[in-house]
């Protein structure tokens, strides 16, 4: 008779699978992909490499699934702070400010989700990433014209324009290996860049005041290993 998996096996099998992307998803922030080998994936969750590898369809799927992990929870936490805000002009600065501050804080984590040269499949991933990102700042944007609080303007150019900006001028912060050296503090780093993008879309704003909660912790923020 065929082995058929119960609701109880396939929750366990779930949960172990998860345990092995939080583990991973947690090396990826301390050293970059580079560091997340199966090896050290399954020397951490204390079992086997043949057990990682049955979660995963090689190691590229695990890497790709890892990347969606870290993705998905810098994203939700952006989300979250926007959705938190009422304006338009307020939500841009809750993205903004929620992005580069978690990006400063976990730099490591934010420079492989970024950066970091990898495999092709997590190059697709990452321009998923960069796709939920470029949707939510043009619900803002798009949401600024109407309420009047931003001129018209070409929305896709717009979004596009600031991702790139936001991640551009974080690029040296965040560099393992060729960080800029710089007198000014994270928060000054980020009312730079929120400046910028509240000008780019046409908002001037001599005050940018912060409109996000406390930045919740990245892996590599609250990890104990």
């Amino acid at each position: 008779m065929a082995y058929r998996p119960t609701e109880k096996t396939r929750a366990a099998k779930a949960q172990r699978r998860t345990a092995l992307l939080t583990e991973a998803t947690r090396l990826v922030a301390e050293g970059g992909f580079a560091a997340a080998t199966v090896k050290a994936i399954a020397e951490r969750c204390q079992v086997s490499v043949g057990s990682v590898y049955s979660h995963f369809d090689g190691n590229a799927d695990l890497l790709a699934s890892v990347f969606r992990a870290g993705a998905d929870q810098e994203l939700a936490a952006v989300r979250t702070a926007v959705a938190e805000a009422d304006s338009a002009a307020d939500r841009l600065r809750a993205l903004v400010e929620t992005f580069a501050l978690r990006a400063i804080r976990g730099r490591q984590l934010a420079w492989s989700l970024l950066f970091e040269p990898v495999d092709p499949r997590i190059d697709a991933e990452r321009l998923n990433y960069r796709a939920d990102y470029h949707a939510l700042t043009s619900d803002i944007l798009r949401d600024g014209m109407e309420s009047g609080e931003f001129p018209r303007q070409h929305l896709a150019v717009t979004a596009t324009a600031l991702i790139g900006a936001i991640s551009e001028a974080l690029t040296g912060r965040l560099s393992p290996t060729h960080a800029v050296a710089t007198d000014a503090d994270d928060a000054d780093t980020v009312d730079a860049i929120l400046r910028f993008c509240l000008h780019g879309v046409g908002y001037v704003d001599t005050e940018p005041r912060s409109t996000t909660a406390p930045v919740r912790q990245s892996p590599r923020e609250g990890s104990d290993s």
